[in-house]
């Protein structure tokens, strides 16, 4: 005869262990199982013994454990990112059956670049969470490229160039790459006349960039230049690069939403207005399902909106 269904059965493939595996995703996104606990609203010593349950029953090794970290073993990553997607898509079923509700709810989970973040993203939230007061937003700004494959974040901004494959998207921007520098080199910056002169003059260079030292201008005639430099300072953010440009360490490439203000007041100037480098994009990045949350949806569209 078989077994009956028992929702609270937490044997091995038992429903009860799927809180578990919440329990063991936020274990390794967080590093510790103080963070996870906090993440997920209960004490630590439900959490470590719960993971601790799941390896006895398994009888794997899914963490290494030692006083600072907490990290996966090799078999705990793979069954990581197995967890990751059945709560993503667990997630997405609860989801569908709200769909129906205009009204968006629950906590947002996204990333953006950091200098994008701060100066466009922090504006959109502080407004979203003002005009949706039951929704929070959980944002995490980096210039390094968090993987939405992993992990439960729900949305990406992605400023540049797509590379990812398998994730859906959707336009909401662009943005122009400008070549600047301080009114202190207006000067020597005035002495230019084509790209390959600027190789003469410091450079900052962004090494959040695919190639920080290479760039390719456009003419109004069509003519086209690479060049190459020689950087005497690399920084690793955005921001920081403008900040280096403003103080006269030597000229750099800027996105135009970093530095409107800027060039507004007379901290930057334009260096070789008459050549073009490519335009990028600014994309909304989703991760591949058929349900997109209503908070979601109602995100992106202030973020338009703006």
């Amino acid at each position: 005869m078989p077994k009956p269904y028992n929702q609270n059965d937490a044997g091995p493939g038992g429903i009860g262990n799927l809180r578990r595996l919440s329990y063991f995703v936020a274990v390794v996104e967080t590093g510790s199982f103080t963070a996870a606990a906090e993440r997920l609203g209960i004490t630590k010593a439900v959490v470590s013994q719960q993971v601790a349950r799941l390896e006895s029953e398994f009888r794997t090794s899914l963490l290494v454990r030692t006083t600072r970290k907490v990290q996966p073993t090799e078999t705990g990553q793979a069954f990581y990112h197995r967890c990751a997607a059945i709560l993503q898509d667990a997630e997405a079923a609860f989801g569908e059956l709200a769909e129906g509700s205009t009204e968006p709810t629950g906590t947002l989970r996204l990333t953006a670049p950091f200098d994008y973040g701060v100066g466009v993203l922090v504006p959109v939230i502080a407004a979203f969470t003002q005009r949706y007061p039951s929704c929070k937003v959980d944002a995490r700004l980096s210039d390094e490229m968090l993987d939405l494959m992993s992990g439960n974040i729900e949305l990406a901004i992605r400023v540049g160039w797509l590379a990812e494959s398998g994730l859906q998207a959707r336009k909401i921007g662009a943005f122009q790459q400008l070549l600047v520098a301080a009114p202190a080199l207006a000067s020597k910056v005035a002495r230019l006349k084509r790209p390959e002169e600027i190789a003469a003059l410091p450079f900052v260079a962004n090494t959040a960039l695919r190639d920080p030292a290479r760039w390719q201008f456009t003419s109004s005639d069509g003519q086209r230049k690479t060049v190459t430099v020689h950087p005497s300072i690399l920084l690793d953010a955005t921001l920081a690069v403008r900040e280096a440009v403003i103080h006269g360490a030597g000229l750099s490439v800027l996105p135009d939403y970093a530095i409107a203000q800027d060039l507004a007041a007379g901290r930057l100037i334009p260096v070789l207005p008459t050549w073009r480098l490519p335009a990028g994009g600014i994309h909304a990045v989703f991760p591949s399902a058929r349900f997109r949350p209503a908070k979601v949806r109602a995100f992106v569209d202030m973020l338009m909106e703006r």
